[in-house]
Parts: C-alpha cells; structure tokens; sequence
C-alpha cells in the first residue's frame, strides 16, 4: 500500500504535471492529445504478455526527444496506465535514458523507480480529489463504495479496473476482502450498467502518435539509418511501400 508522506513527492509530481499542461487536478487526461501536445513519439505494437511499454528518453543541445511503445496486446486501460507510468521515467526520474517496464506490478523490492512510476501514474491518471467527488456521500465509509460508483469513476478516468481498486485500496475505501469481492465479472456489470467494454478490450494496434514518419525521413535523408532501415520505417506505420514506384516515377520521395 502507499505509505502516507513517503511518496508525497510523487503526488506533487503528478500534480506537477498535471499543472504544466494546464489540467486541473480532479479532470480525466485525454492521453492521445495529452502525447500530441508533449511531442511524446508514442507507437502501439503487439508486444509479449509479459512487457507494457518501454521509453526513451534523448537529451541533445538542441532538443530532448522522448519516445514510447505500448503494449496494443493490452487493454485500453492498462494502455492508459502504461503511458502515465512511462511519463515519469521521461520527466521525473533523473538521469533517465531508456527503460522496458512491466507496469502494475507496484513491487517495492524490485527495481524502485517501476515502483516510483507505477505510485506517480496511480496518482496522474486518478486524481484522489476527483475520486471522491464521485464517490456518494453514503459510499465514503470503507467497504460501501458499489460496483456502479465504481465503474463510473473508471470509465470517466479511462482506467483500468484493477488499477482503480488498487487506488481504492490505498484510499481506505476499501480491504483486500471488498477488493477481491469488487473483482468479479467485470465485463458482465460493465454491460449491465450501460458502459461499453472498450476499456477492458485491447486496441490501437500500429498506430502511431507523433512526428515518426518525419523523423524517419529525416534519419535516412541525413544518413542515420540507411534506405532499407527507412522502408522498414514506413512498413512499421502501415504504409505500402510497393506503390512508390507507381506514384514516384523517377523513384524520388
């Protein structure tokens, strides 16, 4: 659980961040146009079970760039929490180049910065304040949060479930017992409350958020990566490269 005062830094972290991006600290984040706006490279592609994402974070006298990969395999959901966990390894963790994450797992005795990152993304992706301005007056008391409310705040947030009752947990809203008890067919309630399952569902294989096939051009034109490397590029977007020659007859971009 989240140990009062020794990862207030985190929060403030989170709320930081929330502020420097002009967002309040109750709103849910919009995370595609969130990317868009930090120019945080973000592509999606089917990866192991086992791996969310990994980032990279490149400072140069001119420019830092940051780049991430989540795992498409993934709910959206868990997408969602992947991208704030890899935002803290790319603004908040110092020293920070690059980084595989398995996200979630919030392991104190493994590597601390995952376990700093998964605290700082718990508290980005939902705010405790705007939880409990969803939460009914009646629901404030520990273990009578309902399973309505509690799809309600996920589905604002675009959480994941597991996600939020961790958040719940370290609220003390609810014990291990409610938690488990919470657990139980969450797409059957998610369904019968009205909610789409999209959330609980994987998406957004191979799409691409940011300047990549800029930035590919710009690598292969400036001889970082040779012609080869730069079709592999554009295939890795979707992009059919068979038909250049038809629509580029003297083979020029």
């Amino acid at each position: 659980m989240i140990e009062k005062g020794a990862n207030k830094r985190l929060e403030l972290s989170a709320q930081d961040f929330r502020q420097k991006n002009g967002l309040s600290f109750t709103e849910p984040l919009k995370l595609k146009s969130l990317l868009q706006k930090t120019n945080v490279l973000t592509i999606y592609k089917p990866l192991s079970p086992k791996f969310s994402g990994m980032s990279i974070k490149i400072e140069l006298p001119e420019k830092t760039y940051r780049f991430m990969l989540i795992n498409s395999e993934h709910p959206v959901g868990k997408q969602h929490f992947t991208i704030c966990h890899e935002l803290y390894h790319l603004y908040y963790q110092k020293d920070f180049k690059a980084a595989i994450s398995c996200t979630g797992l919030f392991d104190k005795k493994g590597n601390p910065e995952e376990y700093n990152a998964d605290i700082f993304a718990s508290y980005l992706l939902l705010p405790e304040s705007g939880i409990w301005e969803m939460i009914p007056e009646e629901e404030r008391v520990k273990n009578k949060i309902k399973i309505g409310t509690v799809l309600t705040i996920e589905q604002y947030y675009g959480s994941s479930h597991t996600a939020l009752l961790f958040r719940l947990l370290n609220m003390n809203l609810i014990d291990l017992k409610h938690k488990d008890e919470l657990t139980v067919g969450i797409m059957a309630n998610a369904r019968k409350f009205g909610y789409s399952t999209t959330l609980y569902e994987k998406d957004n294989e191979n799409e691409v958020i940011g300047d990549y096939g800029m930035l590919a051009y710009k690598a292969w034109e400036e001889g970082i990566v040779s012609e080869s490397a730069f079709f592999s590029l554009l295939q890795d977007l979707g992009v059919d490269i068979s038909k250049f020659d038809e629509e580029q007859p003297n083979g020029e971009f």
